[in-house]
């Protein structure tokens, strides 16, 4: 049976504030020094509503992805707290923290498929001029 347009319609409205909230927790409002500069890409809420899992992007190298994600967890009561007061709701979901790393496939899928482009082109200036082998004069009979 599909799922009622009005719920889906208000699920995806209450990510999105959630995306916004936390968003504006992690501009400024979190101090823990554990958490670098990063933004919330996505917030895919549980059809239920009982849970939501958070999908961060992070400015920096892997070490300080993993510190970031520590300190979000670490954070995530402070953080459900802070959503209630704001939103005024009674109920707001078990959050989880991912990072969301598909800015970096994306560049490195780009840059393998440039170089892809790049080997075509080669081979089509290859195939399209093929080079001639260089005419040898014989040599002349030794007396």
């Amino acid at each position: 049976m599909p799922e009622q347009r009005a719920r889906t319609y208000h699920r995806n409205r209450v990510a999105s504030t959630f995306s916004d909230e936390i968003g504006a927790m992690l501009e400024g409002e979190l101090s823990d020094p554990r958490i670098a500069e990063s933004y919330v890409t996505d917030v895919v809420l549980a059809p239920g509503g009982k849970s939501a899992r958070v999908f961060v992007a992070v400015h920096g190298s892997e070490a300080e992805e993993e510190s970031t994600l520590e300190g979000l967890m670490a954070a995530r009561a402070f953080i459900r707290s802070t959503l209630r007061d704001r939103m005024g709701v009674r109920h707001v979901p078990d959050l989880t923290f991912a990072i969301d790393r598909s800015e970096r496939m994306t560049g490195r899928m780009d840059e393998l498929l440039a170089r892809t482009r790049k080997r075509e082109r080669k081979r089509e200036e290859k195939s399209a001029n093929p080079v001639q082998p260089a005419v040898t004069q014989p040599a002349e009979p030794q007396p």
